[in-house]
């Protein structure tokens, strides 16, 4: 390819070319009529591409795939699964590619990644296409999730291909462009396991301690300092989900990184209401990847990874078994731990503080909040206020303020820090309303709701006037929410 982007950013192939039992080899589907609808300059920069190239016609044959870098090797990626608690032995991209691994500006490689270029061998009864409006919900989500400071993978743009896809109705297609530390999933590992080939599964874990968890590979047993730092991770990151109210709507095996990090924004949301058998998917009817369950949800889905791991992990199997469960042991403590120091910072409270004092207050909140069902995000901001003396738009969100008001004067008494509070509890996130309101007006052609929700919850801890809005509850009129994974 020509261009100047191209003479400085090398794609590497190596998932390709390290993993060819995973990995087939594909390209993207010719996309008729490419046209950007939003792109991330910020992240392209970190990851050394120029933003005027990718907005230009060889940029965004780039982004579809269409134009593939000489180093370049695009694969469908093969995984297994549990989804919705039933397992399946092959999954893989049905309707995505791996384009290659490029440098970020950290130094560490990043995956570039297609979703919604079109059939593999992996579709199934798919038709490997994308639609407007997941594409940008994943876009929305995944950068207000960054800007919250939660792990996630991110995304670099979303385009138009020209294409109509039928849906319920005919729909304008899209491709997303999605970044990640790498796409590796407890999927990846359920699929090299049933394959019966440990040399396979050793390698995967090889390049799993070389792209995430390099410190483990010191460890005496660096298997099983691999699957405990796994668990650190989903630990600390389904206590940061549950901090900010996202339910992620889809937590099967194959949508849980090694990384990490935050994968798949299909049916997800932010609870508003707060609501601990909240549940956003049209197709979770029974509840299984609620609020609530979330942190039980990831202890399952890393059970089934140390069964995958086990024949890393000791030559003897009843062994290994028990390393495994000593080590998953662990993972309820620290989501306990992460959880607790998340809340005794929304709630202000100063450093050392008994638990004996703080965690009786933390508990009656709670209750008091799913009594009240308080708008979850608005009511932490409140707090801030209140902690300031200003006490009204908190007491009004509880109704039936006595209970609240003994709750305040003993938590006002421990000298609760505003300032430290506005840090980490955010104004904007990224209300189901607005987000609604923002892919029906860019699936219609009008971009112009998207870009103001997207500079709201860009700096999400930032009370900027004329943005009331974007802080404000969803209007009664909104009605019970449903979100659907655009498949």
């Amino acid at each position: 390819m020509s261009g100047t982007a191209h003479a400085t950013v090398t794609f590497d192939g190596r998932f390709a070319r390290e993993f060819q039992e995973m990995a087939i080899p594909w390209r993207a589907e010719e996309v008729p009529e490419p046209h950007l609808l939003v792109l991330n300059e910020h992240l392209a920069a970190e990851l050394g591409l120029d933003p005027a190239f990718l907005r230009s016609p060889e940029g965004l044959r780039l982004l579809t795939g269409n134009a593939v870098p000489a180093q370049a090797s695009p694969v469908a990626q093969a995984y297994a699964g549990h989804q919705f608690g039933w397992y399946a032995p092959r999954l893989g991209d049905g309707r995505a590619l791996l384009l290659g691994e490029i440098g970020h500006a950290d130094g560490q490689l990043r995956d570039v990644h297609l979703k919604g270029s079109g059939r593999t061998p992996f579709a199934r009864n798919g038709d490997g296409q994308a639609v407007v409006g997941p594409m940008l919900r994943e876009y929305i989500v995944s950068e207000a999730m960054h800007a919250l400071h939660i792990p996630t993978t991110r995304s670099l743009a979303v385009v138009g291909t020209g294409r109509s896809v039928q849906r319920e109705t005919l729909l304008p297609g899209a491709i997303l462009t999605r970044v990640a530390s790498s796409h590796l999933r407890v999927g990846s590992f359920q699929y090299a396991r049933s394959t019966g080939d440990i040399g396979l599964l050793r390698r995967l874990a090889d390049y799993a301690l070389t792209r995430h968890h390099r410190a483990a590979a010191e460890a005496s047993n660096s298997y099983l300092a691999l699957f405990q730092g796994v668990i650190s991770a989903q630990a600390s990151l389904v206590a940061k989900w549950m901090l900010v109210g996202f339910v992620h709507g889809v937590m099967n095996t194959d949508n849980m990184t090694i990384s990490g990090e935050t994968i798949d924004y299909g049916p997800c949301a932010f609870m508003e209401g707060f609501d601990p058998a909240a549940v956003y998917s049209s197709i979770d009817e029974s509840g299984r990847y609620a609020y609530r369950n979330q942190p039980v949800v990831a202890e399952w889905n890393l059970a089934r990874l140390a069964e995958s791991l086990l024949p890393l992990l000791h030559d003897d199997e009843e062994q290994a078994v028990e390393l495994a469960v000593e080590a998953l042991g662990e993972f309820r403590r620290q989501y306990s731990e992460a959880w607790s120091a998340g809340m005794r910072a929304k709630l202000g409270f100063r450093d050392g503080l008994d638990d004996d004092v703080t965690s009786p207050l933390v508990d009656e909140l709670v209750a008091l909040m799913q009594e009240s069902r308080t708008d979850y995000t608005s009511f932490f901001r409140h707090l801030g206020k209140a902690a300031r003396g200003q006490a009204d738009d908190a007491r009004h969100q509880v109704p039936g303020t006595a209970g609240f008001d003994a709750w305040l004067g003993r938590w006002r008494a421990l000298a609760p820090d505003a300032d430290a509070m506005d840090r980490v509890n955010p104004v904007y996130i990224p209300r189901n309303h607005l987000v609604e309101e923002a892919l029906t007006a860019a699936t219609g052609g009008n971009l112009d709701p998207l870009a103001r929700l997207l500079d709201a919850v860009a700096a999400p801890f930032d009370e900027r006037s004329g943005l009331e809005r974007y802080a404000a509850a969803a209007p009664e009129s909104f009605g019970p929410y449903r979100t659907f994974c655009g498949t």
